[in-house]
């Protein structure tokens, strides 16, 4: 089983690596007033030590997130037991949707002072440095998951590990869509516009939301190889006794 999880979890990557020049060629295509990316613009995306550590971040969810399957298909996880990885690792991508979403309206509504409000959570409203954008953003998310946390607990407690696992994915499949309904839209409007720095946010929602609704089918994936699985596993002699 943990071998079908690895093998959805490099398919996973894969799938985001072959996206990522094509997201980032439409993303920042011809069509806008704002900057225009080419192949090799988009290309340099792979050189950036931020896009592998936010890929490793994926690759770490998606992981955590496939250890429910594997324990509900090899039958180990009795009814009820406290399921705190799913529930963390389904509220930290929840955060990110908000996040990015919250982020592309700041982007759409006020351009490049849309993303001043993290630099007043950093503590430095006078000068702020990219840094204290950073910082304030890193506070955001994590008091986004903090709440997310709580409420997602909240709705599935009482759940047993199957019925968390479709919620798990219900939500964040839901949240994906809805961020990106909001992500796409003000990309739109902010590169009609001669924004310099404010199509980054947008994009960056569109980025999260199109990662994350991949990472909902991880599951749905496992499960059919370890459908697959369970049928080339021969039976034992009990098994082919007559009832």
């Amino acid at each position: 089983m943990k071998r079908w999880a690895i093998l959805t979890v490099l398919l996973y990557a894969l799938a985001l690596l072959l996206l990522t020049v094509p997201v980032v060629l439409v993303a920042f295509g011809g069509w806008g007033k704002s900057g225009t990316l080419g192949l090799q613009d988009a290309l340099g995306f792979y050189l950036n030590w931020g896009y592998w550590i936010w890929l490793g971040v994926l690759m770490a969810g998606q992981g955590l997130l496939l250890l429910l399957p594997i324990n509900i298909a090899q039958k180990r996880l009795p009814a009820r037991r406290p399921l705190q990885t799913p529930i963390l690792v389904t509220a930290f991508f929840l955060a990110n949707l908000c996040f990015a979403g919250i982020l592309s309206i700041l982007c759409a509504a006020f351009k490049e002072d849309g993303i001043y409000p993290f630099a007043v959570l950093a503590g430095n409203t006078v000068n702020p440095t990219s840094g204290d954008f950073i910082i304030g953003g890193i506070i955001t998310l994590l008091i986004f998951w903090a709440v997310w946390a709580v409420i997602f607990r909240r709705y599935a407690k009482s759940d047993e590990p199957d019925a968390l696992l479709k919620r798990s994915t219900r939500w964040l499949l839901r949240g994906s869509i809805l961020e990106l309904l909001v992500a796409v839209p003000s990309h739109v409007i902010i590169r009609r516009r001669e924004d310099c720095c404010a199509p980054i946010g947008t994009f960056w929602g569109i980025a999260t939301g199109i990662s994350v609704m991949l990472l909902c089918f991880g599951p749905g994936v496992f499960f059919l190889f370890a459908e697959r699985f369970e049928r080339l596993k021969p039976k034992s002699p009990d098994e082919n006794k007559p009832a």
